[in-house]
């Protein structure tokens, strides 16, 4: 056997420590490991474009290290699999996996990050995960304690000592007394000033005189300046202290309705009080949401429990179903007024 085939099976032959792999991540493992043929590596020894020698062992411990930067991605990978598991929706665990990423990066620097805001699924299904990591600290803070939309502060307990200043309000004050203006339209006004619905909290309508609204502590002097009207009311923008929120639990309207099926197009259309024709096309333009995911299909079947929005129409949630006696649902439906 020549000198450089004895340093390639030498080198595949390097122990280290680590938890037993699972045979997915034993198969990503041994192509990280795979090295080039014995005359491949010769031609590297023998030759280079400064005509000088390429080290053989250089050229193995460089495809050494390679693979073993593959090998910790593939734990890494198969660990997140683990971590995420139940997660359904792909965006979701999408956003779950950014999130996991910043608070190990968070720990290992002994440091702490923080998220924009996040929807509920994503706030709920991220604390589960993180709450399988070590040396991971984790606190979510939304303006108030009923709030829907949170922002998530990572790092390393001794570095997570208190709660970050992480979340700002304001007060949007106008005439609303002859134009009363809805959700839709102070998202769609603070939106048309150019920031991301990421970067706002919750939306707080206070009727007549307002809105309070939550947001990240960067961009409260931008809003302050930038937005000056709601619909067709003219507003200005001050900062509160949080403290100064003036939260009420929502207004809501239940009633029963039978339907033949649980489909978010049946339940929507009779919840909404629109044609279940105009509530596919709606589903079609991509106005309605599950649970703060957009829902393509109109076979979508809804539960107990789920939200469900419709651009321009409100929120209406799902509440107790039971069977008839004819085999169809009745079931709940709770609009948010």
């Amino acid at each position: 056997m020549s000198a450089v085939r004895t340093l390639a099976v030498a080198a595949t032959r390097t122990s280290f420590t680590a938890p037993p792999p699972s045979t997915w991540v034993r198969t990503r493992a041994f192509h990280a490991f795979s090295l080039s043929p014995p005359r491949q590596l010769q031609s590297n020894y023998n030759s280079s474009s400064h005509g000088t020698l390429f080290s053989p062992t250089f050229t193995i411990s460089l495809r050494y290290s390679r693979g073993m930067c593959h090998l910790a991605q593939a734990i890494k990978e198969n660990v997140d699999d683990l971590l995420i598991k139940g997660v359904g929706d792909k965006s979701t665990v999408e956003e779950v996996k950014h999130i996991l990423e910043k608070a190990r990066r968070a720990s290992s620097r002994k440091d702490v990050l923080h998220t924009d805001f996040l929807t509920p699924p994503v706030l709920r299904d991220s604390v589960v995960a993180l709450e399988k990591l070590a040396d991971v600290k984790t606190v979510a803070q939304g303006g108030y304690p009923q709030a829907e939309r949170c922002r998530l502060s990572v790092g390393h307990p001794e570095a997570l000592t208190s709660d970050p200043d992480i979340v700002a309000a304001l007060s949007i004050t106008g005439n609303f007394g002859f134009e009363p203006c809805s959700h839709g339209d102070f998202l769609g006004a603070i939106l048309g000033t150019g920031i991301v619905r990421e970067k706002l909290g919750d939306i707080i309508l206070q009727g007549e005189k307002g809105a309070q609204i939550l947001v990240v502590p960067e961009l409260v002097d931008y809003l302050i300046s930038s937005l000056d009207k709601v619909g067709n009311v003219s507003v200005s923008c001050t900062k509160i202290p949080l403290l100064a929120l003036e939260y009420e639990p929502p207004r809501t309207k239940s009633f029963k309705a039978i339907e033949a099926s649980l489909r978010v197009d049946a339940l929507a259309s009779a919840g909404f009080k629109i044609s279940r024709s105009k509530l596919v096309n709606l589903i079609s333009n991509g106005d309605v949401r599950v649970n703060w995911t957009t829902v393509t299909k109109n076979g979508t079947t809804l539960k107990t429990g789920d939200i469900v929005s419709v651009s321009g129409k409100g929120r209406l949630k799902i509440g107790e179903i039971n069977s008839t006696k004819k085999g169809k649902f009745a079931v709940e439906l709770i609009r948010y007024l």
